[in-house]
């Protein structure tokens, strides 16, 4: 997003307290071809330093010093604000699907937010840093299932089958249609039968962009079915 050498390696700040994952999650990065320009294990140095890079994407931890709460929450919301064009990756020990919608907010572009424990699963973790980075959106699989499991018994969301319920978690991570049909083993033209009768259920005109299939989970997630 913020780089304009297509060719030159996505550059990442990272923050996180545990100096042996900040570590880890760092080489991790840089062996699969992508530049670690910072590291902090505090939140307010972490967003100083954020601010002066300017990076492709920023991946930082919930609970920070130096209050050790939400301070690196705080600093990805403020980054959000600041640098709109700079791509947010929260990284959680927690399924919290408050602290994702307070995260994304009304703009689920360009943003992130994994449970710590996909960090082992390091081409998914990649793909989701070079997701965000390109405008796209990283929700957790779990946090998104949460999200849907807090539909009142009248709100649409209940009108939908396990299968709908299941396409639409993977369209809050990004995946395209054949993303999806590949990751639930079946056919793309069943993947959108699903998406059109989730459209139609949610009410919602459908549309191809990723954003607006995230939309989708989030303003639901949020209790708001009609929101354009």
């Amino acid at each position: 997003m913020v780089g304009s050498d297509e060719s030159a390696p996505l550059r990442l700040t990272i923050g996180e307290d545990d100096v042996l994952l900040r570590e880890g999650v760092a080489r991790l990065l840089v062996e699969n071809g992508l530049d670690v320009v910072a590291q902090s294990g505090d939140a307010q140095d972490f967003l100083r330093r954020t601010l002066g890079h300017r990076p492709d994407v920023a991946i930082v931890d919930v609970q920070m010093p130096p209050r050790h709460e939400d301070d690196g929450l705080v600093a990805a919301i403020e980054l959000r604000r600041r640098l709109p064009d700079t791509g947010v990756l929260v990284l959680s020990q927690y399924c919290e699907p408050s602290l994702a919608l307070d995260l994304i907010g009304d703009r689920p572009e360009g943003v992130g937010y994994l449970l710590k424990e996909r960090v082992g699963h390091v081409q998914s973790f990649v793909d989701a840093v070079r997701r965000v980075a390109s405008g796209g959106s990283a929700l957790d699989p779990e946090v998104v299932g949460r999200m849907l499991g807090r539909a009142a018994p009248d709100d649409p969301l209940g009108t939908l089958t396990p299968r709908e319920s299941a396409v639409l978690a993977a369209m809050s991570e990004g995946k395209s249609n054949l993303g999806i049909a590949r990751a639930l083993f079946v056919s793309e033209a069943s993947v959108e039968k699903h998406v059109t009768a989730i459209f139609r259920k949610l009410a919602i005109a459908p549309a191809p962009t990723e954003h607006r299939r995230v939309h989708a989970v989030l303003m639901h997630a949020r209790g708001n079915p009609h929101r354009a």
